[in-house]
């Protein structure tokens, strides 16, 4: 009891904490009118967004929770658990996304003062992200464990966040990237305007697109990752009842907490730290790892006596921090590898692309390794609760990994926001330089989330053996292997559902942006305005339409396989689709990062600048990359856990 209750204080004071800085936040006064009316076109078009997909979503909860409510070997206390999950997880998205939207004008101010100034506010709104985010995931799983006292239950509150996280994640996704390549091909490359310019017609729908992309499908994704590896790790810790007694479920709510508490102190020295906005940001998660160590270390050896599970803790952790900065590392403009990227684009799209391609392809060694390491050693430590616990390790700072992450899509609306009002030279070249390093820092936070989502999803298949008593896996079994194939195909044709949306969606914006450049009288000479609302409808419509298919191949796939071929063939699905899923999202996700960051290089002044022949096949690059690293890439790491907390619910209904 005592345990429980101290995670949900440390939840608490993190909500708190988000709360304090929302205010502080939205307290600062906005002076430039333009930059206002520009800020409310974007507020109103992600809520608008986000209130109609809540709704088509509220139906998908309220109607999957009554079939898990009436199904006998079932419980209704899974479908309460479920309801609870899919809301915190939608308001964790919501909150974010409303902080994000009241603070992307005002780090465009105040990039007027200094970068610092707009550092400072888009990092505050991050922050609060980040906080809201497991604040509200560890007190959900705290309170049901207190009413319910049994951590299977909580498999439903897992359910619920990983179900509307793959909704808000894809429909997200297919928004912005859209309306992002739409505005890159219709303008950029056809009208020779810069991003962002106000003459474009897509150039809200690309902005709003950040938020309910970046920042609410973000926080929904990392939600649902995080509340994921705390329930599996008590559910295997009930077999360590006999030795360590409630400690060993209570633990990972524990160290959820210490991870809380580490994040707000971090959060709260990052204003002291000095040196450049990356540095700042990579030694402010840094600092919050090493209290996480500290207390994590004093916690285990009092609650516990084993120090076994610190260890675990802190390879899981490490492994983390290596993934994360071997990503930065890659695709940092800054370094050889987007830089070669760049130097490709000099003699073509062609060279630009296959050399995107091959280091996407290459990228996969290292999370590949390091993720490999904490598997085995963590295994090796205390069996599979011991990789578990290694996984909790692994997002126990979220609450500032999701901060550096969330302050990306901040500065890039806040550039947007500085170009399109007519700012100063400077505040717009100051808010650039922060959108950079906040391009690097989110493709960090992707990593994380695939690293931690493939310990999960692991653990989770292993409980799911143990609920079917399946204690091997027999890869000579035909059942097996069929699952294996249907699981490493479904990473395939998910990817193909978002990614085609998103071309179809970005046709149709192309097509919008066109017919206004033509029609609308004065445009590209900036004596009209452009109808912003008729392409943040075209995104809207489409994404939410779009979005459904992907979501039912992820939620009727396991079932499917599950009821009509067994639990072998489930297992050995859930197995192909780890595999698969992480190695395709790796790729996906680095490919179209340091295509990205190519074309950010070229757009600093090099390899012929702005308008040169390098940066037209970089554009084409960046654009390949938009769907890959920001769509379908990060939403895989939300198939395979989906799909593995399926397998565990569906359980009891297998068992012959």
């Amino acid at each position: 009891m005592f345990l429980t209750l101290s995670s949900i204080i440390a939840a608490l004071a993190g909500l708190g904490f988000a709360a304090w800085l929302a205010m502080k936040i939205k307290k600062q006064a906005v002076q430039n009118k333009r930059v206002q009316v520009i800020s409310d076109f974007i507020r109103e078009g992600a809520m608008t967004f986000l209130i109609k997909e809540y709704k088509i979503l509220a139906v998908f909860v309220v109607i999957v929770a009554i079939i898990i409510a009436v199904i006998p070997a079932l419980s209704w206390k899974i479908a309460i658990a479920f309801v609870i999950g899919a809301v915190f997880s939608l308001l964790a998205g919501l909150v974010g996304m409303k902080v994000a939207t009241i603070a992307n004008v005002r780090a465009a101010e105040k990039c007027q003062e200094d970068s610092r100034a707009g550092f400072l506010v888009a990092f505050s709104s991050g922050s609060v992200t980040g906080l809201s985010v497991v604040g509200l995931g560890l007190l959900g799983i705290g309170l049901l464990y207190l009413i319910f006292n049994n951590p299977t239950i909580i498999f439903g509150f897992g359910f619920g966040a990983s179900s509307v996280a793959l909704f808000a994640r894809v429909g997200g996704g297919i928004y912005t990237k859209s309306a992002d390549i739409g505005a890159d091909l219709a303008g950029k490359l056809e009208k020779n305007i810069a991003e962002d310019d106000p003459r474009n017609p897509a150039t809200i729908a690309d902005n709003v697109g950040d938020n309910v992309g970046d920042v609410a499908g973000m926080g929904a994704d990392l939600f649902e990752s995080y509340v994921d590896s705390i329930i599996v790790a008590m559910v295997l810790g009930m077999a360590f009842l006999p030795i360590f007694g409630s400690a060993a479920v209570g633990l990972p709510m524990v160290l959820a907490g210490i991870g809380i508490v580490a994040s707000i102190i971090g959060i709260f020295l990052m204003k002291y730290l000095k040196g450049d906005f990356q540095r700042v940001l990579n030694n402010s998660v840094w600092l919050a790892s090493l209290i996480m160590v500290v207390g994590s270390f004093l916690a285990i050896k009092f609650i516990i006596g084993d120090l076994k599970f610190f260890y675990a803790l802190f390879v899981g952790l490490a492994a983390g921090m290596l993934i994360g900065r071997s990503i930065q590392y890659s695709l940092s403009d800054r370094n050889r590898p987007a830089q070669e990227i760049a130097e490709a684009a000099e003699t073509g799209s062609a060279t630009n692309i296959i050399s995107g391609l091959s280091f996407g392809f290459l990228s996969a060694i290292a999370p590949v390794f390091f993720v490999a390491l904490a598997l085995y050693f963590s295994y090796r430590l205390s069996d599979f609760y011991g990789v578990a616990i290694a996984a909790v390790g692994m997002l126990s700072t979220l609450g500032i990994t999701l901060a550096a992450n969330s302050y990306g899509p901040v500065m890039d609306n806040a550039a947007g926001i500085a170009k399109m009002a007519g700012m100063s030279d400077e505040a717009k070249k100051r808010a650039e330089e922060l959108d950079t390093s906040g391009n690097t820092a989110a493709a960090v936070g992707k990593g994380f989330a695939i690293g931690s989502a493939v310990l999960t999803a692991l653990v989770l298949l292993v409980a799911f053996g143990e609920a079917v008593n399946l204690k091997v896996i027999n890869l000579l079994s035909v059942n097996t292997l069929i699952g294996l194939l249907i699981g490493g195909l479904l990473p395939f044709v998910f990817s193909a559902l978002a990614m085609k949306a998103v071309s179809q969606t970005a046709e149709k914006m192309v097509a919008e942006v066109r017919r206004q450049f033509k029609e609308i009288t004065g445009l590209l000479s900036g004596e009209a305005e452009p109808d912003y609302k008729s392409c943040i409808s075209i995104s809207t419509n489409s994404a939410l339409k779009q979005m459904m298919a992907p979501g039912l191949l992820a939620i009727l796939a396991p079932i499917l396989v599950g009821l009509f071929l067994g639990p072998e063939s489930l297992a050995g699905l859930v197995a192909g689709a780890i595999l698969v899923g992480f190695l395709l999202a790796v790729f996906m996700i680095s490919s179209g990062g340091v295509w990205d960051n190519a074309k950010k290089f070229i757009e600093a002044g090099n390899l012929g600048g702005r308008g040169g022949v390098a940066h037209k096949a970089a554009i084409v690059g960046d654009t390949i990359g938009d769907p890959l690293k920001d769509t379908a890439g990060p939403a895989l790491n939300i198939l395979i856990k989906l799909m593995a907390i399926i397998s565990i619910i569906i359980a009891p209904l297998l068992i012959r």
